[in-house]
């Protein structure tokens, strides 16, 4: 991941105000991955008097975490003031901000959490270095975004159907951070004990119109910046849904769609964090640990 500008943010605000009339209709994986990253909370004795929703949609991640996690407060923000509006419905605050330009003063939040958003930044290493600057000390940040393997079958067809039909391929599916980067990436922005996992989440479908109307819905079309501007040749898309069928149709007659969801946890640093060992501090060799009778190992010990 690189500060390149690789997205049209103008057209990924522009997406999301027009989705937010109709985003009830096509919320649930925004609801599914909300209650996953609540989830976390349940097992934690942190409590987080005041959190931020970075990213908020429509608010599903506030109806997520209520009553966990010791939240007194929750602040929302959007890049779409439209949803950002239809968002503070919940009575939680809410306002249009850019994860790119984060308007909260350092040591704000005890915790930042970040449903399906991030995946649409240019610069992710500075947005998640607003972020820690926005955590209070041992303040937590959960944040889930779109990996790489999302719809991987429709981008297979897509491609293919547009070098049949046009002899060239263009950007129709945004790219996505890569789950070995992002561990790194969360250290650089000055972060400790970073935790990145992968789900994948599969979701069929009758046909592939409706798997087009939920990303819409969503607000989560082709916003690259390099993207065509013209609208997609019927011949095109009709191989595209071709090819999709042919390949991927079920046994029941659906159609799968792939969503790698990436979620990844660090803390602001603080003191009272465990903290790793220095190099050669430890107190027993590897060689004795695997000598000792009671331990066991696949290999002989050298």
């Amino acid at each position: 991941m690189t500060d390149a500008f690789v997205f049209d943010r103008a057209q990924v605000r522009r997406q999301r105000d027009r989705a937010a009339a109709r985003l009830p209709e096509h919320d649930f994986l925004l609801r599914e991955v909300a209650d996953r990253l609540g989830d976390r909370l349940l097992d934690m004795t942190h409590r987080f008097p005041l959190a931020l929703d970075l990213g908020c949609h429509g608010g599903e991640m506030a109806e997520a975490l209520a009553g966990r996690g010791g939240i007194e407060r929750l602040v929302q923000c959007d890049l779409s003031p439209v949803l950002a509006a239809r968002a503070g419905r919940s009575g939680a605050p809410a306002l249009a901000a850019d994860e790119e330009a984060l308007p909260f003063a350092p040591a704000s939040f005890d915790l930042v959490v970040s449903n399906l958003s991030l995946h649409w930044v240019n610069d992710l290493p500075g947005a998640l270095l607003q972020i820690r600057h926005a955590l209070k000390e041992d303040g937590l940040f959960i944040g889930a975004m779109l990996g790489g393997e999302t719809l991987w079958e429709l981008r297979q067809c897509l491609m293919e159907a547009e070098l049949e039909e046009q002899g060239g391929a263009g950007p129709r599916i945004s790219p996505f951070a890569d789950l070995r980067d992002l561990g790194g990436l969360l250290q650089r922005a000055g972060f400790s004990l970073p935790v990145v996992d992968s789900d994948t989440l599969t979701v069929t479908y009758s046909d592939v119109m409706r798997l087009f109307a939920d990303l819409r819905g969503m607000g989560e079309g082709n916003a690259v910046a390099t993207r065509r501007k013209s609208f997609t040749r019927r011949a095109t898309l009709f191989r595209a849904m071709a090819l999709y069928e042919e390949r991927f149709k079920t046994a029941e007659g659906r159609l799968p769609a792939t969503f790698q969801v990436l979620t990844m946890t660090a803390w602001r640093p603080h003191v009272s964090q465990q903290q790793p060992l220095a190099p050669g501090a430890g107190r027993i060799s590897l060689g004795d640990a695997l000598n000792h009778p009671g331990s066991s190992c696949a290999f002989p010990p050298p």
